[in-house]
């Protein structure tokens, strides 16, 4: 990416934020609610309006501190907030809100509820004696949910209370007080008890429900299969009619008795077909053969005489142009036509065969997983035939197995390999089932456990806010009822060998299945989490975003540095990148800084950070600018010396040895990326930006597995490439074979900043730049 091709962020930038994005996305939904052809999605867009344009109100108002932990006035980091993309709170507590169903139904049947004052009410109902007591019933039974981490605070009061800690929980709801009558601190019951174990499932049944309901049936098809069904058969018959009156090789030479009558009870059924078939275009379409000679049927209905010489002679082209491609209407040929006709689109419609397979679904717990996916999309019984008109025996087309399998209860193991968690994103979003009971596993008893589980799942949904000056996300810890209990967990030795197990194969699993890929933040917070309950001490960095890059790296990057050192020094990847690690030794452990405004520039003294310093002069660029495209240099140069996690995770696991022999297959599935990419079509201008930027991680990551494989895995990997490129087009494989002499020069020892190193191409592969990149065609950016 560069200076030129990047949005319009100069580095003389106001304080607060530009408002510009916010107005883009709010556009953008706006014609999504006025273009788009599916009611559901116009439905979600009008939703999103209603988001941004909270946004854009809160920046242009001041309504929102963006940038800080908190930025709602008068409400605390630990409530939920309503997060959009890019981090921007909209003004919504996601525990506040309309009333809910649950909350509706406990209305009804309670006797306690205040005009006008509805959750306060109920809130202080689970506060009774009677509610408690509710409260102790779902605790032991297990059957509630955790929808938002505000719905487990009064369960905690409830387990403190009957656990004989009621100063605790008095010190609780005293800390919710001011929130009582806003917010829901209550769970929602449930019919059957939530699981939390080492089988996970990308979506509940709910959900896999919902977007089998959403499947609606295909025109097209329909239109084909009425064609086979309803019109080609009229026209076989309009053909047969005209076939009665030919002599002599012309048609309408002759006119049997009766057939005036026959042709306009013909004419007659056309229109009551049409009336309620209407989905096929052929038999209105002025210049197929279909609509023209039924038109001709309707003129000779009405009086042979009306029908003229030239009218004759189109009548008798395409009955002969039928008897040529079909034979005549009944005739074997003809009838053997129509069967494989029909038998083409004879399959039943997926909306029909979906509506069965949700009605199975129907009997299975809604907030859970599917054990078991062979029982739903199982063939057509005998029973469903009769009730719906498939066929019995009909196969659950593929495409709708697939759905229901977003719903199998597996391990991540499994559901990588089944393709149904398909990149590090999805695999962060199903790793809270796991890990929540495993660090659940260190509270002794049952249901205080399970509670915390539900607790740490619904946390793990909260959608990161944007944060700047080297801020910190908020942690579970923080929330007063997560605090609360906290002294009865126990980081015992079970506790952090299951961590460190369960780390160390999320780790292989997520690098061997999708090796191309930087590991995304929302993994590496279930990553984190995971070290901490397996005592590790590994520096896990995020991904940093380059248009609110603040010139600041904190401590734990230079730490992740320091890990890449002991691995690295020496290597391919050394030598690739020009990487001096004595430097990067030589550097002191940023410190935490003091806050700082919007309009931040470079300076000296207390506020630079030599980190960031190194970074920015190994890119080439000044410090302390507003311009992405220069943070997006620095920030590149810190995945760089850091390898983004790669190091860390195998210094701090000692992983190397259990992904030796995979690292080869690794490397290739990094380049096979690259290439598959670039052979692809791509015509908006920041896509192709985009793909930039994940073929240099992907190369970087390709060239990590290279640098801790053994000589012999990087020699046939060189092999194996030289000729994998030579099967790419052009003018992809003639731009990018320097950056593979690039990486053979490294690997036979030299290092790519010598000056005698020298390559048509700029060395080594980045993703970002101040000039055009060589990997972008010549056309202008637009």
């Amino acid at each position: 990416m560069n200076e030129r091709e990047q949005d319009d962020k100069g580095a003389d930038r106001p304080a607060g934020v530009n408002p510009g994005y916010a107005a883009f996305q709010l556009a953008k939904a706006l014609r999504t609610s006025e273009g788009h052809d599916d009611p559901e999605t116009r439905s979600r867009a009008r939703d999103r309006i209603a988001k941004w344009a909270g946004v854009l109100e809160n920046i242009i108002c001041g309504g929102a501190n963006y940038g800080s932990r908190t930025p709602l006035a008068q409400v605390p980091a630990w409530a939920t907030l309503e997060v959009v993309t890019g981090g921007f709170a909209t003004g919504r507590l996601l525990a506040g809100g309309p009333l809910q169903a649950h909350e509706h139904e406990l209305i009804a049947r309670s006797r306690a509820v205040v005009g006008g004052e509805e959750r306060l009410s109920i809130n202080a109902h689970y506060l009774t004696d009677a509610g408690i007591e509710e409260l102790g019933n779902l605790l032991k039974t297990g059957r509630y949910d955790v929808a938002v981490p505000e719905e487990g605070a009064l369960l905690v009061v409830a387990w403190l209370v009957e656990h004989g800690h009621a100063d605790e929980a008095r010190t609780l709801v005293e800390a919710l007080s001011p929130f009582l009558a806003s917010l829901r601190f209550f769970p929602i019951p449930l019919k059957e008890p939530r699981d939390f174990g080492p089988r996970v499932h990308l979506q509940d049944v709910r959900a896999t429900l919902a977007s089998l309901s959403a499947i609606r049936p295909n025109r097209r098809i329909l239109a084909q299969k009425e064609a086979a069904e309803i019109w080609s058969p009229f026209h076989d018959r309009v053909v047969a009619l005209f076939l009665e009156t030919t002599a002599d090789g012309w048609p309408c030479r002759r006119y049997p008795d009766g057939w005036q009558t026959r042709a306009l009870a013909l004419t007659a059924e056309f229109v009551e077909k049409r009336a309620a078939h209407g989905l096929c275009s052929k038999p209105e379409r002025s210049k197929g053969h279909s609509s023209q000679l039924r038109k001709l049927l309707e003129r000779a209905a009405r009086s042979p005489e009306l029908l003229t010489g030239r009218d004759v002679g189109r009548i008798r082209a395409i009955v002969e142009c039928f008897l040529r491609k079909r034979g005549a209407p009944g005739s074997d040929p003809h009838l053997d036509a129509r069967r494989r006709q029909k038998a083409a689109v004879r399959a039943p419609a997926h909306a029909d065969v979906a509506a069965v397979v949700a009605s199975r679904l129907r009997h299975y717990v809604p907030d859970g997983g599917l054990d078991d996916v062979e029982s739903p999309t199982s063939p057509i019984g005998a029973t469903e035939s009769t009730a719906t008109r498939l066929p019995p025996g009909t196969d659950v087309p593929v495409s709708i197995r697939r759905k229901v399998e977003r719903s199998l209860n597996e391990s991540i193991g499994v559901l990588v390999g089944r393709g149904i968690v398909t990149s590090g994103e999805t695999l962060a979003q199903v790793l809270p089932q796991m890990t929540a009971g495993i660090r659940a596993a260190g509270i002794a008893e049952p249901n205080l456990r399970r509670l915390y589980a539900a607790i740490y799942r619904a946390f793990r949904r909260r959608r990161s806010l944007l944060l700047l000056n080297l801020e910190k996300q908020v942690q579970i810890e923080e929330l007063p009822w997560v605090a609360a209990i906290d002294q009865y967990r126990s980081a015992s030795l079970s506790v952090r060998e299951l961590s460190r197990q369960t780390l160390e194969e999320l780790v292989v699993v997520a690098l061997v299945s999708f090796p191309h890929a930087i590991l995304p933040n929302k993994l590496l917070a279930e990553l984190r989490a995971l070290a901490k309950g397996a005592e590790r001490d590994i520096p896990i960095v995020d991904e940093l975003a380059a248009d609110i890059f603040m010139g600041r790296f904190s401590g734990k990057f230079v730490e992740s540095a320091r890990r890449a050192a002991e691995l690295l020094e020496g290597t391919l990847y050394a030598r690739y990148y020009g990487i001096d690690f004595d430097a990067i030794r030589a550097l002191p452990t940023a410190q935490e800084p003091a806050p700082r405004p919007w309009f931040w520039q470079s300076s000296t003294g207390s506020q630079t950070d030599p980190f960031a310093e190194h970074c920015a002069a190994r890119a080439g660029v000044p410090l302390g600018t507003w311009d992405p495209a220069t943070n997006g240099m620095i920030v590149e140069q810190q995945q760089i010396v850091t390898t983004q996690n790669l190091a860390s995770l195998i210094v701090g696991l000692d992983l190397r040895e259990a992904l030796q022999d995979r690292l080869g297959d690794m490397a290739r599935n990094c380049f096979r990326w690259i290439c598959d990419r670039h052979q692809m079509k791509v015509d908006r201008w920041h896509a192709k930006l985009i793909r930039l930027k994940n073929t240099a991680y992907a190369w970087r990551q390709m060239v990590f597995y290279l640098a801790v494989a053994t000589p012999d895995v990087v020699a046939d990997f060189l092999a194996w490439a030289d000729d994998h490129l030579e099967g790419r087009r052009d003018p992809f494989r003639s731009r990018f074979r320097p950056a593979l002499l690039e990486l053979r020069l490294a690997a036979q020892g030299r290092r790519l900043d010598e000056p005698d190193s020298v390559a048509p191409a700029p060395r080594p592969l980045l993703g970002w730049s101040k000039v055009r990149h060589w990997l972008l065609s010549e056309e202008p950016a637009h």
